[in-house]
């Protein structure tokens, strides 16, 4: 198949162009008519999307329209589109599944709840098929490519950089929520369990939405203590208040996609996430930079 890949030079959309070379896929241009899109371009910074929500609405959804304008009229029919677990706010119940109501706490999970929504009406309107891949924490590293944002805000990479000595010390933004040691809990989810989704998303005929998670959580500072054993490395900690927008915990249900398009998480264990992470930045110190 031909695949457009918008944001492919991105920390996800480069791993899931690496998976679809390797399966013989060709990522092509418009121009040569593709038989689908897989959309990961958005700015994504929770913290940000709150002090410019401005940036929000018009990248991820005015340029998200100019996309599927595009495609409709360059009869593309299928779009494969990246969204996030932001879009849920404080869940009622825990794990997240797909029946849960969206109630974005952040104009980030705002933005992505509106595109989805637009993605309904387009499939009723203009027949663009769609899959939504609603994602928790990507996390971790293949051997060519892994994670180096600018500014540098998921956990994981920002801990592995004060094991590198590239930062003095990890922030832990709010250490007095309602979890069992006061930090935030997220469902960490392998780069490569992400991006093998995608390509099982692009074989079905069917439209609609699916949760990626694995459906354990971790909080930050076991997140912190996992790369501590990983790497035996110190990592000195600050204490910081809570960032606005950040709900205490998100984990994922995952058992429609296994279900309906038979997706099975090969990475379970958050020390094999943070071991792959550590490999790829022992390599990279600092980042694509080097």
């Amino acid at each position: 198949m031909k695949i457009f890949v918008v944001g492919g030079a991105g920390y996800i959309g480069s791993v899931c162009s690496e998976l679809l070379l390797n399966e013989g896929h060709e990522a092509a241009l418009s121009t040569h008519r593709p038989d689908a899109v897989m959309h990961f371009a958005a700015n994504a910074l929770v913290g940000e999307s709150m002090q410019n929500p401005s940036k929000y609405f018009r990248n991820n959804i005015c340029n998200g329209l100019n996309l599927l304008d595009a495609m409709v009229a360059t009869g593309v029919r299928r779009i494969i589109f990246s969204s996030t677990c932001a879009l849920f706010g404080p869940p009622d119940r825990l794990p997240i599944d797909e029946t849960a109501q969206p109630r974005p706490i952040s104009p980030y999970g705002e933005s992505k709840l509106a595109f989805e929504k637009i993605l309904r009406w387009y499939d009723e309107i203009h027949g663009v098929k769609f899959v939504c891949l609603r994602y928790f924490n990507a996390s971790g590293a293949t051997e060519k490519f892994g994670e180096d944002h600018r500014p540098e805000t998921h956990l994981i990479p920002t801990v592995l950089q004060v094991a590198l000595g590239e930062k003095p010390n990890v922030e832990i933004y709010g250490t007095d929520y309602d979890t069992p040691d006061g930090t935030c809990i997220r469902d960490y989810i392998h780069i490569l369990d992400l991006a093998n989704a995608h390509i099982l998303a692009l074989g079905e005929s069917a439209t609609g939405c699916y949760n990626l998670g694995t459906g354990g959580g971790s909080s930050v500072r076991e997140v912190i203590e996992s790369c501590r054993k990983i790497t035996g490395r110190k990592i000195e900690t600050i204490e910081k208040p809570r960032r606005a927008g950040d709900p205490p915990r998100l984990i994922a249900s995952s058992k429609k996609i296994k279900k309906e398009l038979g997706w099975q998480p090969q990475f379970q264990s958050l020390d094999a996430i943070v071991d792959s992470a550590w490999k790829w930045h022992q390599k990279f110190p600092r980042g694509y930079s080097d």
